[in-house]
C-alpha cells in the first residue's frame, strides 16, 4: 500500500472530533498515510482574518486527499458574517481543485424511512446558482433589486451526467433519474435534459427516468425506495442530499465525496453535518458520517477492499448505536475493532 498525504481540515465544533475517529478508521483498515493538519474555518478567521490563503491554496493541491470536519461558526455569532467561509473557502476549493462532483450515498438503517435501501445522489458541484452570477442594484433603499443567476454550460452538465449514467450501470438495478424542474426552469432544465437523452444512447443498459425536483421531495419520504442514483444541479442537489440524510437514518450518518474524477488535483471529503458547536467537546457527536466519509476517500485512492471494510462496519455500528447513548470515542473505537 502507499504512503498517502492525506491534508485535514478539522475546522470547527465537532469537526476535530470526528476527523479524528475517521482517521483511526482509515489507520485500522490497515492503510498507510502521512496527515498534516490546516487551521482553518471560522476560528481561524477570527483569529487571523484569513479564510483560505492562495499560499495555502498551492500547498494543499500537492495532497492526495483532503478530509474535512465541519467548518462554521456558532449559531447566533456575528463575528463571522454569511457567505464568507462558504464562498472563501468551500467553494474556492471545489473551483480551483475542479471537484465538479459531489457524490453523497445513502444506505437506510434499520429503524429509517428507506427501509434498508441504498440511493446516490450525484449532484453538480461547480455550476448553477453557487457560481456567483448576480448582483445588487441600489442596496439598502426601498428599491434595492437582487439578481441571482443559474450557470449551466454543456461541458458542466455533461461531465456531470456521464459520471452519473457510469455510477448507475455499476449499481444492482441500473437506474438512473434526473431531477430539475424543466416545466420552470425551461433554458437549464432544456439543456440538462437535452444532455440526458443524447448520453443515456450510449449507456442503453441503464434505465432512465425523469422527475421535478418537488415531486422528488415526496417520493424521497413516501417512496425512496424508487430511488437508484439521482443526478440533479447543485441547488436541488444541496436540498435533496438535505432530505435524503434525514431519510437515510439521520444527518449525523451522512457522508460526502467533492470528487475531481479526472485526478488533476486532490478531492476533498467531508460529512453533511455541521459544526455544532453546541456539543463540541462533550464527546456527543456522531462520528460515523466522517468515518463514511473516509471510507468514500479510500476508495477513491484505489484502497477498494479497505474502503469496504471501513462502509461494512460503519453500517454495522450504526444498527447499534441506538440502544444506548454512545460517546464519539466509544462508536469510532467500534468501527476501528470490526474494521
Amino acid at each position: 500500500m502507499s504512503n498517502y498525504k492525506i491534508a485535514v481540515i478539522g475546522g470547527d465544533g465537532i469537526g476535530p472530533e470526528v476527523t479524528n475517529e475517521a482517521l483511526k478508521a482509515v489507520r485500522a483498515a490497515g492503510v498507510s498515510f502521512e496527515a498534516t493538519d490546516f487551521e482553518l474555518g471560522a476560528k481561524h478567521y477570527v483569529t487571523t482574518g484569513e479564510v483560505l490563503s492562495d499560499e495555502t491554496l498551492e500547498s494543499l493541491k500537492k495532497f492526495d486527499a483532503i478530509l474535512l470536519g465541519a467548518i462554521g461558526p456558532a449559531i447566533g455569532s456575528k463575528e463571522v458574517p454569511p457567505g464568507i467561509l462558504e464562498r472563501g473557502l468551500l467553494l474556492k476549493l471545489r473551483f480551483a481543485l475542479d471537484l465538479y462532483i459531489n457524490l453523497r450515498p445513502f444506505s437506510g438503517t434499520k429503524s429509517s424511512l428507506s427501509n434498508g435501501n441504498q440511493l446516490y445522489v450525484v449532484r453538480e458541484n461547480t455550476e448553477g446558482p453557487y457560481a456567483g452570477e448576480g448582483g445588487q442594484l441600489r442596496p439598502g433603499t426601498p428599491f434595492e433589486v437582487a439578481t441571482q443567476g443559474s450557470v449551466n454550460t454543456y461541458h458542466g452538465v455533461a461531465r456531470c451526467i456521464r459520471f452519473a449514467f457510469e455510477l448507475a450501470r455499476d449499481t444492482e438495478r441500473k437506474h438512473l433519474t434526473l431531477v430539475h424542474k424543466t416545466n420552470v426552469l425551461v433554458y437549464a432544465g432544456s439543456l440538462w435534459e437535452r444532455i440526458f437523452e443524447e448520453t443515456s444512447k450510449e449507456f442503453t443498459d441503464v434505465e432512465t427516468s425523469y422527475s421535478h425536483v418537488d415531486a422528488a421531495t415526496i417520493y424521497l419520504v413516501n417512496d425512496p425506495s424508487r430511488f437508484d442514483v439521482i443526478v440533479t444541479d447543485n441547488l436541488f442537489g444541496d436540498i435533496l442530499t438535505d432530505l435524503a440524510g434525514a431519510v437515510y437514518g439521520g444527518i449525523g450518518l451522512a457522508a460526502s465525496a467533492n470528487l475531481n474524477p479526472v485526478k488533476t488535483g486532490p478531492s476533498l471529503f467531508e460529512p453533511v453535518h455541521g459544526a455544532a458547536h453546541d456539543i463540541a467537546g462533550q464527546k456527543k457527536a456522531n462520528p460515523l458520517g466522517a468515518i463514511r466519509s473516509a471510507a468514500m476517500m479510500l476508495k477513491h485512492l484505489g484502497e477498494s477492499e479497505a474502503a469496504k471494510r471501513v462502509e461494512e462496519a460503519v453500517l454495522s455500528v450504526s444498527d447499534q448505536i441506538d440502544s444506548r447513548a454512545w460517546s464519539t470515542t466509544e462508536i469510532g473505537d467500534a468501527v476501528a475493532e470490526r474494521v
